[in-house]
């Protein structure tokens, strides 16, 4: 897990989780860190990314620009691959229609397809997610084609 992804999620999730509630901010940050995820996967981090997920984020969710700020730093600083999504995706299973998680798979199509290609391990990461995300592969299509039109491929 990266380090300070996993200490923001800690610092800020979690004890909310202690408490007995979830609440929408966390959903939120969880969801990001997802985003900032498939953005570095390909180690390539491209300015379109970067606008892709701000927009999302602004767009969507009601992070401050700070908390927003906060986590691309907390992204771009980190190199190192992940291999454990679950508390992420744990949360957002827990909490998150079947439609918010067909949307929140379409958001990470459209991160994927930002720079005009899409990478072999940005497609795997996705791919993982929607299983984690229990998204049926039908949906995971769907998704992938309205990402691709939405990107002009």
């Amino acid at each position: 897990m990266l380090t300070t992804i996993k200490q923001f999620f800690e610092n800020h999730i979690a004890p909310e989780r202690r408490e007995g509630h979830i609440s929408e901010h966390a959903l939120q940050l969880a969801t990001a860190a997802l985003l900032f995820e498939v953005m570095r996967m390909d180690e390539e981090v491209t300015e379109r990314e970067r606008e892709t997920i701000e927009g999302i984020l602004s767009s969507r969710f009601s992070l401050t620009e700070a908390e927003t700020r906060q986590l691309i730093a907390l992204a771009e600083k980190e190199a190192a691959s992940t291999t454990d999504y679950y508390q992420f995706t744990s949360l957002i299973n827990k909490h998150y229609s079947r439609e918010q998680k067909t949307e929140l798979l379409e958001q990470l199509w459209r991160v994927a397809f930002a720079d005009g290609k899409l990478d072999k391990y940005e497609e795997h990461l996705v791919r993982k997610l929607a299983e984690l995300l229990h998204v049926p592969h039908t949906r995971f299509v769907a998704t992938k084609h309205r990402a691709v039109k939405l990107s002009g491929g």
